[in-house]
């Protein structure tokens, strides 16, 4: 164990109903770190199924997983649990929070705030393109559905391969009433860019000079594109989120950090609606650079 990083980790909520692929995702997302550090939390060992080729061993009731990850309960103590989590040494570079099936996201981010030393990004919410609908109209439960949609800043349209075009569609403009302003991504069996949940890499100083676009990883180049945007020292890092949702509006997400008016380095996070600005430690370069995913344009 050790003291907690100066700099706050990264947490995402991932929430969804049950069946709709929130542990497919987190083990593709586990499969391609690219040496990451992935702290997963889930409510019971029970609830998840880490794919037992990534497991490497368990101790003090933490799965020790491949390429540093690990996998641990939270229980009923999730704050506790973060604490825990932030303090170990080498300290995890994101943490991503998988909630029950039956849970509110909304909730979980809530909670998770309340620890130190961590930064919730936003919810990810996965629905079973199939089934979603359904569910949502069912008398027990389809209110917790239909809040576990509204309460998403970014919403994973699972399953999409199950639907042809017209019905992916209307499935689209009803999960759009229900979750006007968040972004939609279709997928199958969670396979989206990891960078979506992870965090975006800082671009490397030979993109940066050239101005190239970081492809995002096969197979989903087709259907995303990465862009570079570049802000002057001293802008106001409120006014660069708008300007990159205007001009990209098919933004998913956005990272960098920006030197604000009064000379500190500022962090600037964008993930589905979400926008979170915080002050980064003193001495952070601030260069100004912000890499992003946005949905390619239809051809």
């Amino acid at each position: 164990m050790t003291d907690r990083p100066a700099s706050p980790i990264p947490l995402v909520v991932v929430g969804g109903w049950l069946g709709a692929g929130k542990t497919t995702l987190v083990n593709h997302l586990l499969r391609h770190a690219a040496g990451r550090r992935i702290a997963v939390l889930v409510n019971d060992f029970g609830e998840t199924s880490i794919d037992a080729n990534l497991i490497e061993g368990a101790a003090d009731e933490v799965l020790a997983l491949a390429g540093g990850c690990i996998c641990c309960s939270f229980g009923a103590d999730l704050v506790g649990t973060l604490m825990q989590v932030t303090r170990r040494n080498p300290a995890p570079d994101v943490i991503l929070v998988e909630c029950s099936g039956v849970a509110l996201p909304a909730a979980v981010a809530r909670s998770a705030r309340l620890a130190s030393g961590v930064a919730v990004e936003g919810i990810a919410v996965l629905v079973d393109a199939a089934d979603v609908r359904r569910m949502a109209r069912d008398p027990h439960v389809g209110d917790v559905v239909r809040d576990q949609i509204a309460q998403a800043d970014l919403l994973l349209v699972n399953q999409a391969d199950r639907l042809e075009g017209p019905g992916l569609q209307a499935l689209e403009d009803w999960l759009g009433e229900l979750a006007p302003r968040t972004p939609q991504v279709a997928c199958t069996r969670g396979d989206v860019p990891p960078d979506l949940l992870l965090g975006l890499r800082p671009v490397p100083p030979a993109e940066r000079s050239s101005g190239a676009l970081v492809p995002p990883p096969a197979p989903a180049v087709a259907r995303f594109a990465s862009f570079n945007w570049a802000a002057e020292p001293g802008v106001d890092v409120s006014a660069v989120a708008a300007a990159l949702r205007a001009a990209h509006p098919g933004l998913l997400r956005g990272k960098g950090t920006l030197a604000a008016p009064d000379g500190r380095p500022t962090r600037l996070h964008l993930i589905g609606a979400r926008t979170v600005i915080e002050v980064a430690p003193d001495g952070t370069p601030a260069d100004g650079r912000i890499v992003g995913i946005e949905l390619a344009p239809s051809r």
